[in-house]
């Protein structure tokens, strides 16, 4: 999750990632975004949006491992196999 540097209402720092949480999980996760810009269309377009804007390449990794986290969520919560294709019904 990222934080927050700030003092008061003048100095403010860039977000970072907090460093709460399994730190070998944390790198793995960094890691398979690498692959999944590659091989998975949802975080690839998530990727690219997000350096398309200007911001960092880790930056858009990050949200790439928040997109995993919620598909990996998603499949074992529903029981039902990965389909690239899915389209939420909320949307």
């Amino acid at each position: 999750t990222p934080t927050f540097r700030q003092s008061g209402s003048s100095v403010r720092g860039r977000s970072r990632i907090s460093k709460m949480g399994n730190q070998k999980l944390r790198n793995l996760l960094f890691l398979c975004a690498f692959s999944a810009c590659k091989y998975n269309k949802a975080c690839r377009n998530i990727y690219e949006r997000i350096v398309a804007q200007g911001k960092s390449k880790k930056l858009a990794l990050i949200a790439v491992v928040n997109k995993l986290i919620k598909q990996a969520f998603a499949i074992a919560k529903s029981g039902l196999p990965y389909n690239e294709n899915y389209v939420s019904k909320l949307n």
